[in-house]
């Protein structure tokens, strides 16, 4: 099928968005507020949650570990379960584990017992996400994925902000076990709603599940992930503790990208990486993943431990910058379209970046109302890098591999925050050694965000070649338009692009 290589068919059909396309959004966004809500919570509970089970900062923070490597772990069988059983069929069975899960983690009464039940969560929360974006993708098709999908990352948006402060309000009224019980209401409504209104779509032939892959990739980030954790508990770099898992979980990796290249039908299919575009912006999301999710332990930490606040007034002083994501959404669909996805990306990591080095330097008097407005400078560059980078990857795509695309995405998303949490935790962790005054503290999380900075800085590199990929589809509205017919045709950037 070829598209009209005309601007003006294209423009009028991005501008039509049917209202059952908005419809069926809201019905996945409640599911979606779920997974993403519980991450934000237990992000302002951690402290809590260190004090309640008698955990330091590296242990607990595999709550919040472990259930990223679980969403990592899963979500690449979502294209092959997609495939085989249908994306609202495994959409509601997500949703009914995570629920489960989330009650099972209100009963814990120790660390690891908390951290097996949110792998739990997690198995079912995995999945949430990347079958919304691809029940999205199917329903609003590529011309129209790009003013669609800022809607759909709302609750990307909105969790920093009201994620920490409901957090805050439980813990100041009630037990820590309702930061997860809380989810079981909302999966509820979200389970009814997605029957009845979710449309069956068709996701291409499943195949044959790739079990070795399934054992190979989540081994391989589960030790990498171990290893790094390790050099919280006071093990140095090179030692066996550290070294051992790192290079098991790495090897394990490299095994499973050439597994994948041989097999018709991986886990995850690692030739969308031939594609520059999609190679690029799946980069750019692991490097941004890594600094979002790794900072946001660090502010309501800060708060907490340095500048002694209630959880309640942590959680509306986290809310900040997902205030500043949630200002650029509206604009973000038509900027990617009218700049390019490298273009704006390339701007959003460069605000990171620059609104970062203030944080460098902070200290127990630091102005609350300054780390506010960097917080928030700093929402508005992830807001602009995010969305365009995932919007032009799906717009590269041919249908039929949306189903690979949109787990591959996640998964480099979820994996780069469970780095960048393990990374920034061992590194407070290791500043903070056994001297716990407010300025040790102090300089302890101006050194996290020093790393955190390294982070987001190394998003830069995939930004520029993602600009690159897309320049010459860029110089004219025909050229856009045979761009877009090019890789709705065969699913990969032309060689001179």
């Amino acid at each position: 099928m070829s598209a009209t290589p005309t601007s003006a068919p294209l423009g009028e059909e991005r501008e039509r968005i049917e209202p059952y396309v908005w419809k069926i959004a809201g019905v996945v966004i409640l599911g979606m507020v779920m997974s993403i809500l519980d991450t934000t919570i237990v992000n302002v509970a951690l402290a809590t949650l260190g004090r309640e089970l008698h955990s330091s900062i590296t242990e607990v923070q595999w709550v919040i570990t472990g259930y990223l490597l679980s969403l990592a772990a899963v979500i690449p069988v979502t294209g092959w379960a997609a495939r085989r059983f249908g994306a609202k069929q495994v959409y509601l069975s997500s949703l009914v584990l995570f629920t489960a899960g989330s009650a099972l983690c209100a009963t814990a009464t120790s660390t690891p017992e908390l951290v097996a039940f949110r792998v739990l969560q997690g198995a079912g929360g995995g999945m949430i996400m990347p079958l919304a974006m691809l029940i999205m993708a199917q329903v609003a098709g590529p011309q129209r994925i790009g003013r669609v999908m800022p809607i759909v990352s709302m609750p990307a948006m909105l969790a920093p902000i009201l994620g920490p402060v409901v957090g805050g309000l439980i813990l100041e009224n009630l037990h820590w076990s309702w930061i997860f019980l809380v989810n079981v209401p909302i999966g509820v409504v979200a389970f009814i709603a997605g029957w009845r209104i979710i449309p069956h779509t068709h996701s291409g032939p499943a195949g044959k599940l790739d079990v070795l892959g399934l054992m190979l990739l989540p081994a391989g980030s589960a030790a990498t992930v171990y290893g790094l954790s390790e050099l919280g508990s006071g093990a140095g770099l090179g030692s066996p503790e550290v070294l051992i898992p790192i290079v098991v979980g790495v090897v394990l990796s490299l095994v499973f990208v050439f597994h994948a290249l041989r097999i018709e039908r991986p886990l995850l299919d690692v030739r969308l990486y031939f594609n520059r575009v999609f190679a690029a912006a799946s980069s750019t999301t692991f490097w941004l993943g890594a600094a979002l999710f790794g900072a946001m332990i660090l502010v309501p930490l800060y708060y907490q431990e340095v500048r002694h606040e209630s959880v309640l007034v942590t959680g509306l002083l986290v809310g900040p910058q997902g205030l500043g994501m949630l200002l650029v959404m509206p604009v973000t669909g038509r900027l990617t379209e009218r700049l390019g996805g490298g273009r704006l990306a390339l701007a959003g990591v460069t605000v990171l970046c620059l609104s970062t080095i203030p944080l460098c330097f902070i200290g127990t008097t630091t102005s609350i109302l300054g780390i506010s407005v960097v917080l928030l400078v700093r929402g508005i560059g992830i807001g602009l890098a995010f969305v365009p980078a995932m919007s032009v990857a799906f717009a590269s795509m041919r249908p039929e591999q949306l189903s690979d695309a949109s787990p591959q995405l996640n998964v480099v998303q979820r994996l780069g925050g469970a780095i960048g949490t393990t990374v920034l935790a061992v590194v407070l962790q290791r500043s903070t050694g056994t001297l716990h005054t407010p300025a040790k503290l102090a300089s302890a999380f101006g050194t996290a965000y020093v790393w955190s900075l390294a982070l987001s800085m190394l998003a830069l590199i995939p930004c520029v070649m993602l600009m690159r990929a897309e320049r010459p589809g860029m110089r004219t509205e025909e050229g856009a338009a045979d761009r877009a017919t090019t890789a709705g045709e065969t699913g990969v950037e032309p060689l001179g692009a």
